[in-house]
């Protein structure tokens, strides 16, 4: 049984509708994600209180431009299919130190790039990770007043 749909003339099905994901939700999948991939760095994790574990991602999706291929960049575009949006996004962390700061900052670029590639169908063009801060166990005195 075919719908009225499938008999409309004009625009293939493929083509038809579009699906948009906003800015807030790009930026909650990439925070999430980059919270996964920093906790399975437990050295860094155990220093970082409670309250400061979750990344402050700002983010911005759009259209991504037409890309015209030729030469060997066409034989790597030909295996991966060109996604209609892409997202620019600044994520900012705060680590536990001492703690291997690039190798968390590389996991949270690599993990939210595949993610949102998956989840979200789009590109990122550009990401920033950032460190605002780093914590210290030996630098956090709770009953002591700071020395001058």
């Amino acid at each position: 049984m075919t719908g009225e749909a499938d008999r409309r003339p004009g625009i293939p099905r493929g083509e038809r509708g579009a699906i948009t994901v906003a800015d807030r939700v790009v930026a909650k999948i990439a925070s999430q994600v980059a919270r996964d991939a920093l906790s399975r760095f437990t050295e860094s994790a155990g220093h970082v209180p409670p309250g400061r574990r979750t990344p402050r991602v700002t983010t911005s999706v759009r259209r991504a431009p037409e890309r015209k291929t030729a030469g060997r960049d066409a034989e790597s575009a030909a295996g991966r299919q060109a996604l209609p949006f892409e997202a620019r996004m600044r994520i900012t962390v705060e680590l536990g130190y001492p703690s291997d700061i690039g190798a968390q900052c590389a996991a949270v670029r690599r993990e939210v790039t595949e993610r949102l590639r998956a989840w979200a169908g789009m590109d990122v063009s550009d990401l920033v990770v950032s460190v605002e801060r780093l914590h210290s166990l030996h630098a956090r005195h709770t009953d002591q007043e700071r020395v001058r």
